[in-house]
């Protein structure tokens, strides 16, 4: 059986950011469309993760991807319009038991695109 794992998202002004907090998975698959993401892998004990989401606004599907390391699966994935700030990463108004906002990382964006830039180059380089 598949369980969705858990997920944490926060927002910027390029970018949307998604972790899925799944420790040594494998089979890692992260499909992004323009307006919904899909995510599957496995863990270490062999336990199926599945999530589906359909996203508050459409992205820019070629301009996104994903880093896998030893404890989650990080994607970022380009906003179609920019400094549009999303409310909530789900088409639907229903948040999801699985589903959270990461606080660590949510912070105004006065002055924030130098830093989401270093971000999405410092992924880009693996």
């Amino acid at each position: 059986p598949r369980q969705p794992a858990k997920t944490l998202w926060y927002d910027r002004p390029r970018y949307v950011y998604l972790e899925f907090c799944v420790e040594d998975s494998s089979d890692v698959r992260v499909v992004f469309e323009d307006q919904r993401l899909v995510f599957s892998c496995k863990n270490a004990d062999g336990v199926e993760f599945y999530n589906e989401i359909n996203l508050y606004a459409r992205v820019n599907s070629k301009d996104s991807r994903e880093k896998r390391s030893d404890r989650s699966i990080m994607c970022f994935m380009r906003k179609w319009k920019e400094k549009v700030a999303w409310p909530r990463i789900t088409k639907e108004n229903i948040k999801p038991a699985w589903l959270s906002v990461d606080f660590d990382n949510w912070r105004d964006w006065e002055g924030d695109e130098e830093v989401e830039r270093a971000m999405v180059e410092q992924y880009a380089e693996v």
